[in-house]
């Protein structure tokens, strides 16, 4: 039996885009108002809101709302993804937009897995509700940068609060890469790295549990 329940609806962004969207809340007592809004992995590789579900759903049976949403030409979502994920950023801020006005919120944390991480880093800044930024396996690396460097600037820039979550063995990006560009960062940012650990394993579920106390452990630092 699972502590929390969830339930889905459609939020439409700016351009008209429908957002399949899931809430997953606490069966028991909220512990904290503040909303983890959770953004996945690239799309165009099989991304979708499935793959959070086991963060979601962990945090909602620590006492906290999550939610999740399949970007644009993800799942149930209509339109296209975006090679770049320049036109994902509108759906973060519609998915948060939805969230501040229908949970009566002014707290999210943004979450960002995979390419989700420089997409949701891109809207820290746009979203006056953001009080924090976690990264779980940020691609920062040479290669990853073709499709997702114009979104880094954003978030190092950003002065709101981040912890960037990285396994020692990410193919995407090396802990010397990750420690030069905290090093450019503004604010406040920790790192947290996982010893011997994959991009990909780190996504994997034997993670998420880990990935919520990671999670949890931050926002009561805020």
């Amino acid at each position: 039996m699972s502590d929390c329940t969830f339930e889905s609806c459609t939020v439409e962004t700016s351009d008209g885009v429908k957002l399949h969207t899931k809430v997953f809340k606490p069966k028991g007592e909220i512990k904290d108002e503040l909303v983890v809004v959770l953004v996945h992995p690239f799309s165009i590789l099989g991304g979708c809101q499935a793959l959070l579900r086991g963060i979601a759903s962990g945090l909602a049976e620590k006492g906290l709302r999550a939610v999740t949403f399949d970007m644009r030409g993800a799942g149930r979502s209509t339109g296209r993804a975006s090679l770049t994920g320049f036109g994902e950023i509108r759906d973060v801020l519609a998915v948060c937009k939805w969230v501040s006005e229908n949970l009566s919120v002014n707290r999210i944390l943004l979450v960002g897995s995979s390419a989700g991480a420089p997409i949701a880093g891109s809207a820290v800044h746009q979203i006056e509700q953001v009080v924090g930024y976690v990264s779980l396996g940020y691609p920062f690396g040479m290669m990853a940068s073709i499709l997702f460097g114009r979104h880094h600037k954003a978030i190092l820039q950003s002065p709101k609060p981040k912890l960037f979550v990285m396994g020692t063995k990410d193919g995407f990006t090396s802990v010397k890469q990750l420690n030069n560009k905290m090093s450019s960062a503004v604010g406040r940012v920790e790192t947290y790295l996982i010893e011997g650990v994959s991009h990909f394993q780190m996504e994997g579920p034997e993670y998420d549990a880990q990935m919520v106390n990671r999670i949890l452990q931050f926002v009561e630092s805020l």
